[in-house]
């Protein structure tokens, strides 16, 4: 759905509303006599934010990609030998058996219950990415169930699985549109199915627009099918949220609703906020994206989605010292405050700068 308003200056203004679906629900929510009553009213509708655990407000570190075991605990030591404050460290994509989410490289973390109990131990936690794109791998437990239930995408004829690319290659897409099928994802987050899953281990939500490299515009084609014969063009704006609801609902119910989870996800939509933190994407190391950041966090907590944040020091790009240093500076406002960078990039963990440049950061 589209809406474009015209002529804001005058008391009458234009506004043109199209859907391609051709399906539309309009809700007024006309307030009283400020702004502040249409906010309440539309929590009241969306729902308010997640309570986010305490662990999550502080600083997050994060890098596609720390590359094994011994490189995340060097990261994690250093940051007690610089007496640098931080709460998470993340580990993307690369920590995976050949892109198959909920498996971990044996290779590379031969023992990861122990990595996130040392890490743990200190009072921090991990953060591991699980994106909905599934490898089409027959020797992959978790693809062959989900294939065999039922529970993916289907192509416009509303039978055959749709196949398309993602970081692990030819991937097939859990529908999250159809309550079975986020069931069944929420039940993965325990040490059977999810090996080395811990009590220190939190959850990110990558690519669940859903992105798909060689579709239309980056994401699915409009016309594949859903549960209850749904077009993709009518669910495309929930289904990352209902990654994030899932995820969110999976951690809940693997510690029996004891501890309050932490999902980050990319995609949003309107109630997003009750299942967790978002991130503004994909940022570029320069002063306008710097720059940019201000706005389109406060726009996204005008929406309700008050834990949001951006990555801090630009995910693309290599950033110099003074902007590096003017974004944590902005960054420590961020109620969701992580740096993050590109496998392409420079190392930048904070203390990487020089003595003065580290304590000004710290």
């Amino acid at each position: 759905t589209y809406v474009d308003i015209a002529n804001m200056s005058v008391r009458h203004p234009v506004s043109h509303w199209f859907s391609e679906s051709g399906v539309m629900d309009v809700l007024f929510l006309p307030g009283k006599d400020h702004m502040s009553a249409v906010f309440d009213q539309y929590v009241t509708l969306t729902g308010l934010q997640a309570m986010p655990p305490r662990f999550s407000l502080g600083y997050h570190q994060c890098r596609w990609n720390y590359r094994d075991d011994r490189d995340t605990r060097q990261v994690d030591g250093e940051f007690d030998t610089q007496n640098f404050p931080y709460d998470v460290i993340w580990l993307d994509i690369e920590h995976t058996d050949g892109k198959k989410y909920f498996t971990w490289d044996k290779e590379k973390f031969p023992d990861p219950s122990k990595l996130q109990q040392d890490i743990g131990g200190r009072g921090r936690k991990v953060v591991t990415i699980v994106d909905p794109h599934i490898k089409r791998d027959n020797g992959f437990q978790l693809h062959t169930y989900w294939r065999d239930a039922g529970y993916y995408v289907k192509k416009e004829d509303g039978k055959s699985d749709f196949d398309g690319w993602c970081w692990p290659g030819s991937s097939s897409y859990l529908d999250f549109t159809n309550s079975a099928a986020r069931a069944s994802w929420a039940s993965k987050f325990n040490s059977i199915d999810y090996p080395h899953f811990t009590e220190h281990l939190h959850i990110w939500n990558d690519m669940n627009e859903p992105s798909v490299f060689n579709g239309p515009e980056h994401t699915m084609p409009k016309d594949l099918k859903h549960h209850g014969g749904w077009e993709h063009r009518d669910v495309h704006n929930v289904y990352g949220m209902h990654v994030h609801q899932a995820t969110y609902e999976g951690l809940l119910r693997a510690r029996e609703n004891r501890m309050r989870p932490f999902v980050l996800s990319r995609a949003l939509f309107a109630g997003s906020q009750r299942f967790g933190a978002v991130w503004t994407g994909d940022n570029t190391a320069h002063w306008s994206h710097l720059r940019a950041s201000i706005p389109m966090i406060l726009s996204l907590q005008l929406t309700g989605i008050m834990f949001s944040g951006a990555d801090v020091g630009g995910f693309f790009g290599n950033p110099d010292t003074e902007l590096l240093i003017r974004w944590y500076q902005v960054g420590v406002f961020q109620p969701f405050f992580r740096a993050h960078a590109h496998l392409d990039t420079a190392r930048r963990e904070p203390w990487l700068f020089g003595t003065e440049n580290t304590e000004l950061i710290r």
